[in-house]
């Protein structure tokens, strides 16, 4: 395993004092780890060295053609003081999912496991402690050939930055309000709808835009062909109870993110006794159940707001207030579950933490 060569700042920036007000993504810790790609050396001269800017030539290929991707992951504090990350390998396996569609070199998922572990022990006095805090990690990997040409990139850049974070909804676990996108298209089958390609998150900004000037927090997209059956939420995955059964869109298309949390739930909850289904499923089946009084409760899952309840989906005309627009049994339990797991209150029976020595 490569050596990872370490730099410490001299100019350490100041922290957060007020630990309720940090946000998301807004903050960035002292240093970040840096990892170049050359074709014939393969990854090499891996480092942790000071936070600052990375020089680009006017015609780095990550500027022009989007060969970029990106994971999302975190670090937590618990009360003993001991810091732990949530199922690290998998998302450095599914960062090489996404590398393989995007014809970038897939890295050794192990070394960038610890890559993660000895960046985060760096700046450790970053992790905040504050109830519902923890330090978000983002690793990502850009094309940086200096050629304007539509080609796999020789030359790329793997990187991780950190930042301390709150609640990714500032109303915090409050049932969030989505609007059911009819008119854009996030992904199709065949396309990269499956990976964390940084291109699929530009293509839903405009459904987005949108959906917020109508007072909605989130896009549910359609899939991008027959344009009826449910996909995800714009940064989640989604699951609906519909008379008792815990029901999930379908991966098989391949136009769906695999998410780590989503994946997560499925498996606490089947170890709960709750049946889970992934299947196809419409929008207008949604709709027989709400009228008929069966669609108990709906939520979003992912890394940044863990659990995120619906309480209100808008289709067209259609207004559907779900469980009164308040949270629901399921999201309450997973929600609890999940971080109590997460920052070491309840015990972790299925190995998913990876404490950071």
């Amino acid at each position: 395993m490569q050596e990872i060569k370490i730099t410490l700042t001299t100019s350490p920036k100041e922290k957060p004092a007020d630990q309720s007000k940090l946000g998301f993504g807004k903050i960035f810790t002292d240093h970040m780890f840096l990892m170049n790609y050359d074709e014939g050396q393969g990854w090499h001269d891996p480092r942790i060295v000071p936070y600052g800017p990375i020089p680009l030539d006017p015609s780095a290929m990550c500027l022009h053609y989007g060969q970029a991707d990106f994971e999302g992951m975190k670090a937590y504090r618990t009360a003993s003081g001991k810091i732990q990350l949530f199922r690290p390998d998998q998302n450095m396996a599914r960062l090489n999912v996404s590398n393989d569609r995007l014809c970038i070199p897939k890295i050794d998922e192990e070394f960038c496991v610890e890559a993660v572990k000895a960046l985060v022990k760096v700046d450790a006095d970053w992790i905040p402690t504050a109830e519902g805090t923890s330090l978000y990690i983002r690793p990502y990997i850009f094309a940086i050939d200096p050629m304007l040409g539509v080609h796999p990139a020789k030359h790329l850049i793997f990187a991780i930055i950190l930042s301390p974070v709150g609640a990714y909804y500032a109303a915090g676990l409050a049932p969030v309000k989505i609007y059911v996108e009819q008119n854009y298209v996030r992904a199709v089958t065949g396309g990269t709808g499956f990976t964390k390609a940084a291109a699929n998150y530009a293509i839903s900004m405009k459904a987005q835009e949108e959906a917020e000037k109508e007072g909605y927090a989130q896009v549910l997209w359609l899939d991008g062909v027959h344009r009826k059956y449910i996909e995800e939420v714009g940064a989640m995955n989604v699951f609906f109870v519909l008379n008792g059964e815990v029901i999930t869109p379908s991966l098989d298309r391949g136009s769906i993110l695999g998410g780590i949390t989503r994946k997560s739930c499925i498996e606490l909850l089947r170890s709960m006794g709750y049946k889970v289904t992934e299947r196809n499923l419409e929008i207008d089946e949604l709709i027989a159940a709400y009228d008929n009084g069966t669609f108990d409760e709906a939520f979003g899952t992912g890394t940044a707001a863990v659990i995120s309840p619906i309480g209100e989906l808008k289709y067209g005309d259609k207004h559907m207030t779900i469980n009164n627009g308040e949270i629901g049994a399921i999201s309450q339990k997973l929600y609890d579950t999940l971080t109590g797991i997460q920052w070491g209150k309840i015990e972790d029976k299925f190995g998913w933490t990876v404490e950071v020595k």
